[in-house]
């Protein structure tokens, strides 16, 4: 598995962003998908992760209600879409693939993120 992200910019708050994760590889239906971020000066965070099949999906509080994370296996490619962004939200965010969890430590590859910049 080989992970890409895209589709992060800059944005005034309460807009849109949809982030992309193409994968090169072959086996990408056999993972699950996290997205993850981090701030500056702070440690990279749980966002959201999809199972394999995409019938499941988890969130943190942060961002429950207003980004929602899907998968095409398909296109071998899995999407955050960010509606209602905060500053807070600010972020380089990383895609990457492995266990169903919320845990960094799950993931074995991960894509070289994209900063998402979210203006006040």
């Amino acid at each position: 598995v080989q992970l890409q992200a895209c589709g992060g910019g800059l944005v005034q708050a309460g807009g849109s962003l949809r982030l992309t994760c193409a994968n090169s590889g072959r086996t990408f239906s056999a993972y699950a998908v996290g997205w993850f971020r981090q701030a500056p000066d702070k440690e990279r965070e749980f966002v959201a992760v999809i199972n394999w099949s995409g019938s499941n999906t988890y969130y943190a509080d942060s961002v429950q209600g207003r980004f929602t994370i899907s998968r095409d296996n398909a296109k071998n490619t899995g999407y955050l879409q960010m509606n209602s962004l905060k500053p807070e939200d600010t972020a380089v965010y990383y895609c990457a693939a492995g266990a169903y969890s919320s845990s960094p430590a799950s993931f074995g590859s991960w894509g070289q993120g994209t900063l998402v910049t979210v203006s006040s």
